[in-house]
C-alpha cells in the first residue's frame, strides 16, 4: 500500500522539478557559450558535439528532474514504472530526432563538398532521416516492452503488396539513387534533355528532379524519365566549354589580315568579360567559299555554359567594330541571275513585270 500525499512531498517534488528545469536553462547557456566558441575553430566535430548537446542535455535534465519528484511521490510501483517508462522514451524519442537531424545535415555537407554547389541532394537526406527516425521508434518500442517481431513479420509480408502499389514511386526513388551514385547528373550541372528542355539541375529529391531555366522557371522531371532518356551534361568531364561562332569575309580579304584581328579580338574578351577563359588560344578556322564569302569558324572558351551567351555577344560587337576599323568587308548574301532566251522565240514578259511597267 502506498501512504497518503504530504505537502513536504509535494514541495520536494516542487523542487525537483524547478531544479531540473534550472539545470536545463543552464546548460543552454553554457552550451550556447560553448557553440559560439566551437564555430571559431577549424574542427567540425565540436560543432556537432556541441550541437547534439544543445538539444539533448537540457530536455534530458527536465526529464530527470520529473523523474526525480515522480520518486519522491507516494507512487505506487506500476504508476512510477510508468512514469520512467515514458520519461525514457521521451529523451529516446529527442535524442533520435537530434540524430536524424545532426546526421541528415552531414549527408547533406558530404553532397555539397563532393558536388561542389551550394544547392543538396536531398535523396540522401531524406533516405538518411526516415532511417534514423525508423530505428529510433523500434528501439523506443522495445525499450517499452512492445515486441517489435511481429511489426517486422507484418512489414515483411505487406512488402510486397506496398512495392506494387508504390511501383512508380520506388522507381522514381531507385533512379534517382542511381543517376546520383553513378555520377552522371549532379546539382548544379547544366543539363539539356533529348525532348528541348535544358537548365541548372537545383535538387534530386526521392521522386522529382528539378531543373532551373535560365529564364528561373523550374522544370519538375520525374527520376524514372530522366534516367531513360537522352541528355547532354554541359558540366562534365569538365564545366569549361568551347562554344563557336560562324563569320564570313569576302573574297578581295586578306585572310592572313583577318586571321590576326580576328584573334586579337578574342584575346581581348576572353580578358576582359567575366565568364571567358583567360588562357584560352585563339583559334580560328577558315572552311567554306561560299557564294559571296568565306566562311569561317571562330573558337571561343566559356567558363559554363550559362556564360556563352554573354561571351558571343561580346565578340560579336567587337568583331564587328574592328573590321569596320581595319577596313575588312562582310558582304551581305548576293547572288546574280542571268537569264538566256533562245534566238528566234518571242519574249513573254512576266505579268507582273507587266503591271510594273505598265504601271
Amino acid at each position: 500500500m502506498t501512504r497518503d500525499l504530504t505537502l513536504h512531498d509535494a514541495i520536494v517534488a516542487g523542487i525537483a522539478v524547478a531544479a531540473g528545469v534550472a539545470v536545463a536553462l543552464l546548460l543552454r547557456v553554457i552550451l550556447r557559450w560553448l557553440g559560439e566558441r566551437a564555430a571559431r575553430t577549424a574542427w567540425e566535430g565540436d560543432d556537432i558535439i556541441v550541437d547534439v548537446l544543445r538539444t539533448v542535455a537540457p530536455w534530458a535534465a527536465v526529464a530527470g528532474g520529473v523523474a526525480s519528484a515522480a520518486a519522491a511521490l507516494p507512487l505506487t510501483s506500476q504508476v512510477g514504472h510508468t512514469v520512467n517508462q515514458a520519461l525514457t522514451a521521451f529523451v529516446m524519442l529527442t535524442a533520435t530526432f537530434t540524430a536524424a537531424r545532426v546526421i541528415s545535415g552531414l549527408v547533406r555537407s558530404v553532397a555539397q563538398s563532393r558536388s561542389g554547389v551550394a544547392a543538396s541532394a536531398t535523396i540522401f537526406v531524406n533516405i538518411t532521416r526516415v532511417g534514423i527516425l525508423a530505428m529510433g521508434f523500434l528501439i523506443i518500442l522495445e525499450t517499452l516492452g512492445i515486441s517489435i517481431a511481429p511489426l517486422l513479420t507484418a512489414l515483411g509480408v505487406g512488402g510486397l503488396a506496398i512495392a506494387l502499389a508504390l511501383k512508380d514511386t520506388l522507381a522514381n526513388l531507385f533512379a534517382g539513387v542511381h543517376i546520383l551514385v553513378s555520377k552522371t547528373v549532379q546539382p548544379g550541372d547544366y543539363i539539356r534533355l533529348s525532348s528541348g528542355e535544358e537548365g541548372y539541375v537545383r535538387d534530386i529529391n526521392w521522386r522529382i528532379t528539378v531543373v532551373e531555366q535560365l529564364n528561373n522557371n523550374l522544370v519538375i522531371i520525374p527520376n524514372a524519365k530522366l534516367a531513360g532518356t537522352n541528355m547532354t551534361n554541359f558540366s562534365r568531364p569538365e564545366q569549361k566549354l568551347s562554344v563557336t561562332v560562324q563569320v564570313g569575309v569576302g573574297y578581295d580579304s586578306d585572310l592572313e589580315h583577318v586571321e590576326r584581328i580576328t584573334n586579337e579580338v578574342v584575346e581581348s574578351v576572353m580578358k576582359d568579360i567575366t565568364g571567358a577563359v583567360p588562357d584560352h588560344e585563339p583559334a580560328v578556322r577558315f572552311h567554306t567559299f561560299g557564294d559571296s564569302r568565306i566562311g569561317f569558324t571562330v573558337i571561343l572558351g566559356v567558363g559554363e555554359y550559362s556564360d556563352k551567351y554573354r561571351i558571343k555577344h561580346e565578340f560579336v560587337k567587337r568583331l564587328h567594330r574592328r573590321y569596320r576599323e581595319e577596313g575588312i568587308r562582310i558582304p551581305a548574301p548576293a547572288r546574280t541571275v542571268s537569264l538566256e532566251q533562245p534566238a528566234g522565240e518571242p519574249v513573254i514578259p512576266h505579268p507582273r513585270a507587266s503591271v510594273e511597267a505598265t504601271g
